[in-house]
């Protein structure tokens, strides 16, 4: 006798051996109890996932006769009556099914339409089963819809499809519709330990759980790829074997690489994509295996709570829950976001292994700086660039009088010694005036701008592109040099800057966020903890903190900051309160990024070199060029 594979051998018979199903089945069974039936059923969902054994479990429900031929329609077939044992071997003439894949014209649905004129011969009911019925044409679905609508009483419509888009509207409003899901890995793994223990073969719990993860939902290709484990592994299923069927990766590559990405270890990661090089495992199948592990991180940082409760028929629930506390979330994220993103990658690059280990490395690229400079509270800082500034003069048009074009003289740029690039640059743009057509571009001769030493030390050396002067004047309208900015401001005013109100305690916690974060001892939430919160008193080795936002108060980082502060010596026990905060490191260091800011435009204003161009070309300093060293 022929072997019969197991998606056939196990098809369920029943609405109640279905799985995964249950919402359709409920509504089915209910339908047929209560003799609510409808001419014209459209299973939808894809591969194998039950639409066609739904249909031909529904037609022995519509014709079972009963194990004493006197049964009517029932939700529970018997499945040893004539009509059910025909159904299930395929040769009852009143259950047709058509394949509209390969039968897709008018001709062969005119074909099955023409036999509904006639009663049943033997059931209770004709069922008309069109499988891939997206795949008709637009002439073979016209040719339906009468039929389909006003359908005899003994006439039933089964329709299925993969894709319900391509089916057009006027036949979806007369069908009542079922969407068969994807199943869920657990439910395929718990009905593949069934199916293998009616078989009387051995299998290995893990094994199973990377069929169910392959058969991506469908329980027909996971029957199908147990078959093929079956006979690779020489009657048993177990891991080893199953994994190198699958070419899959074995999540132990996963923590490692993981593992290595929180540490910063970049030859880790790169030594660990050479080893999956080498045994020749698959490089789109690693980074779906880490956005899974990536994914259940991410929910234990956002639900701390689920790590104290592991699942502990899971082996994997305590690495995952180690890797959550150790990498930080924003960085989860970020690398989740960077698996995806990488599968997409891999058919266009030469090489899959170098697009993986690409992909990996790009994390470390964007991991924030160890150690910043002291004074700032952000990861990104603004850093002055070598450019230099270009002042401007304003395009001259035509007018009423000649004039003589304007050059500084040589004896001007020598005046003053030449200024240190120790500043972003200066944009200084000229004053727009009305009334003034556009003009072509000229031939323009860069000179240089000099300053007094006084005031030239934190202004970059900047240029003036000198446009020369048409033969007509122009008027150009004067300004005032405007006053330097005074000395000192009020607190409160600076912008960007919140009100400071300095504490001895404050001077005490600003210097030790600051060594932490230089020392790289805390990063990203952490970090942000420190920055944001105001010591309020010490105790010994018990330090309180008051911030201001909860969002900031996660268990993760406050652990973190508390082994930070332990490690270096401050205290062993914090504890952190909700409340006003008056004085935090990043206030201070948003109220001297403020104070610099303030000097330094005082500087530029108070220049009178600046004066001179704004007075004589009505130039203006654009708001925001002026950046501290």
């Amino acid at each position: 006798m022929s072997y019969l594979v197991l998606a056939r051998k196990y098809r369920p018979k029943t609405f109640a051996e279905m799985v995964g199903q249950e919402h359709v089945v409920q509504a089915l069974t209910n339908a047929l109890t209560q003799q609510r039936l409808h001419h014209a059923y459209l299973f939808t969902g894809t591969r194998g996932v039950g639409k066609t054994t739904v249909s031909r479990i529904l037609a022995k429900s519509l014709n079972c006769q009963g194990a004493d031929g006197q049964g009517g329609i029932t939700a529970t077939p018997c499945g040893v009556c004539a009509a059910c044992t025909a159904i299930d071997e395929g040769r009852f003439p009143d259950y047709t099914e058509l394949d509209a894949a390969s039968n897709r014209g008018v001709d062969e649905v005119q074909g099955l339409l023409e036999q509904a004129v006639y009663k049943p011969v033997q059931g209770r009911f004709k069922v008309f089963m069109i499988d891939e019925v997206h795949m008709l044409t637009n002439t073979a679905f016209n040719a339906m819809l009468k039929t389909l609508e006003e359908p005899p009483e003994y006439l039933k419509f089964v329709l299925a499809t993969t894709d319900p888009q391509k089916v057009p509207v006027t036949v979806l409003s007369r069908c009542l519709q079922f969407n068969l899901r994807p199943m869920a890995p657990e439910v395929v793994q718990q009905h593949l330990g069934h199916v293998l223990a009616a078989e009387s073969i051995a299998a290995e719990p893990p094994a199973l759980r990377l069929l169910a993860r392959a058969a991506r939902g469908s329980m027909r290709d996971a029957l199908s790829l147990t078959d093929q484990a079956i006979a690779f592994g020489g009657g048993q299923v177990e891991e080893a074997p199953v994994r190198q069927m699958l070419g899959s990766v074995d999540r132990s590559h996963v923590f490692t690489l993981i593992d290595a990405l929180a540490r910063g270890d970049g030859l880790a990661v790169v030594q660990t994509c050479e080893l999956l090089r080498t045994h020749g495992l698959s490089a789109a199948s690693t980074l779906e295996d880490m956005g899974a592990v990536l994914q259940r991180m991410a929910v234990l940082q956002a639900v701390p709570q689920l790590a104290q409760q592991p699942d502990p028929q899971d082996p994997e629930a305590g690495e995952i829950a180690r890797l959550a506390a150790l990498l930080p979330a924003d960085e989860t994220q970020l690398l989740y976001s960077i698996c995806l993103h990488g599968r997409t990658e891999l058919g266009l690059a030469p090489d899959e292994y170098a697009a993986l280990t690409m992909a990996l490395l790009r994390l470390l690229a964007f991991k924030p700086a160890p150690a910043p400079q002291a004074g700032t509270a952000e990861k990104k800082t603004l850093k002055s660039g070598p450019a230099d500034a270009v002042a401007t003069l304003p395009a001259t048009a035509p007018s009423a009088r000649p004039a003589p074009a304007h050059a500084p003289t040589p004896s001007a740029t020598a005046q003053a010694p030449a200024l240190q690039r120790s500043a972003a640059p200066l944009a200084v743009e000229p004053a727009t005036h009305a009334q003034q057509p556009p003009e072509a571009p000229r031939p323009s001769v860069r000179l240089p701008v000099r300053a007094p030493e006084e005031f030239g030390r934190n202004l970059p050396q900047a240029h003036i592109e000198q446009r020369p002067v048409a033969t007509e004047t122009v008027a150009v309208p004067v300004r005032a040099a405007p006053e330097p900015g005074p000395r000192t401001q009020p607190l409160a005013r600076q912008a960007g800057a919140e009100a400071l109100v300095p504490t001895e305690d404050g001077n005490v916690w600003h210097a030790t966020v600051q060594r932490l974060v230089q020392e790289g001892a805390i990063s990203a939430l952490t970090r942000e903890l420190a920055l944001q919160s105001q010591l309020v008193a010490r105790d010994g080795e018990h330090w309180l903190l008051r911030i201001e936002r909860e969002s900031l108060n996660q268990p993760v980082a406050h652990e973190r900051l508390r082994a930070a502060l332990e490690a270096a010596g401050c205290a062993r026990q914090i504890s952190v309160e909700v409340g006003r905060v008056s004085d935090s490191p990043a206030r201070r260091n948003a109220h001297a990024a403020s104070e610099r800011q303030r000097r330094a435009e005082a500087i530029v204003h108070a220049d009178p070199y600046v004066q001179q161009l704004m007075r004589d070309f009505g130039a203006r300093i654009v708001p925001g060029s002026i950046k501290p060293a």
